[in-house]
């Protein structure tokens, strides 16, 4: 198997081994800091090992089965075959993707907004229906999630949400999320009975570690205070705890409502200010001076990414790839991966080519 010089196998064995010698230190808990950054590093290698070994094992049953068969002539083992078969293409893809997840932020927690466009009321609902998508998908991942900021929409659903994914490589599967999401559907909030067609825009960006430096300078912020907000009247802060940050030579906002004391929501504001900042420089250094916002364009018509039809008929289509399904169902659910593993795919094989 070629593809085992890319997984650079001998490489992973060599950094669990030496991550195990260092846990067995005397002093390994001395530093907990440390040690909690070992340990994670060490799940981090042991994951696509585990897999890798999954992988070997499933590929030794299939050849065992097909030798048998010709062996004995038997084809009762055709049908077995088939399922050892399928199991194995689909644990192989699955580390394929993986493997792809190769960027250097790739590996950190995400943060995710969600924010309602053309529509109104409709769009407000879209954005809830969106959050309970990704919360969905998060949860059948082991992932965790931290609301930071919300804004409820006038009637139901949500104007905005921030959230935070946290998760081994939380930010290199979000990162296929970026851009506008398109619902097609009757609303149940028009008496006629019409079909209406909303938007959403979704931006993601990486949760920076302290060691990746962002110059901000604090002549360049506004910061206001004011009060947090919660759902029904609870868990409703009475001080002006939720900060609100705005970086004036860019024009970018960020806002956090999550913690109870202004000191630590000012934190957490500051980090997703630097992750927009160092996403800003990256897109300058590469000359992409108009898409500085990200590949979020206009919330409306003609900018959409995906596409979530539930009447007339069902469908759920990613424009950059054309994956498609037509179990709308699921996907709210958060079914989500065969559209974030197509994009990871299409994504390799346009950074090839460019």
């Amino acid at each position: 198997m070629k593809w085992v010089n890319h997984f650079d196998l001998d490489y992973k064995l060599k950094k669990i081994d030496e991550f195990e010698k260092e846990m067995q230190s005397d002093r390994f808990w001395d530093d907990l800091e440390n040690s909690q950054k070992v340990m994670k590093a060490l799940k981090a290698t042991k994951a696509p090992v585990e897999e890798y070994e999954k992988i070997m094992s499933l590929f030794e049953d299939v050849e065992t089965l097909i030798q048998m068969g010709y062996e004995e002539n038997n084809t009762s083992l055709v049908e077995e075959c088939k399922q050892s078969l399928n199991e194995f293409i689909r644990c192989f893809d699955g580390l394929r993707i993986m493997t792809l997840l190769s960027g250097p932020y790739d590996k950190n927690n995400a943060i995710l907004t969600l924010h309602s466009g053309a529509g109104g009321t409709e769009a407000c609902d879209w954005v809830n229906m969106l959050y309970r998508m990704y919360s969905k998908w998060a949860d059948q991942r082991g992932f965790s999630i931290e609301v930071l900021d919300f804004l409820d929409g006038e009637e139901v659903g949500l104007k905005s949400i921030t959230l935070q994914v946290n998760g081994e490589n939380a930010f290199g599967y979000l990162s296929s999320e970026k851009g506008v999401h398109r619902l097609v559907r009757i609303s149940p909030f028009d008496s006629s009975g019409r079909r209406h067609t909303t938007f959403a825009a979704c931006d993601v960006m990486p949760e920076l570690n302290d060691d990746v430096f962002v110059e901000i300078n604090e002549e360049d912020l506004k910061v206001d205070t004011y009060r947090s907000s919660g759902a029904g009247g609870q868990h409703v802060n009475t001080t002006d705890s939720a900060i609100r940050i705005t970086h004036i030579p860019t024009g970018i906002v960020v806002q956090c409502q999550n913690e109870r004391s202004q000191h630590k929501n000012r934190d957490r504001a500051m980090k997703m200010l630097k992750a927009k900042l160092f996403e800003v420089k990256q897109q300058e250094q590469m000359g992409k001076v108009d898409n500085i916002r990200g590949e979020v364009k206009d919330n409306s018509w003609g900018s959409q990414i995906r596409s979530y039809v539930m009447q007339p008929y069902s469908m759920v289509k990613d424009h950059r790839t054309s994956e498609e399904t037509g179990n709308v169902n699921a996907v709210m659910d958060g079914a989500i991966d065969q559209f974030i593993n197509a994009y990871l795919k299409w994504k390799s094989i346009n950074h090839t080519k460019e």
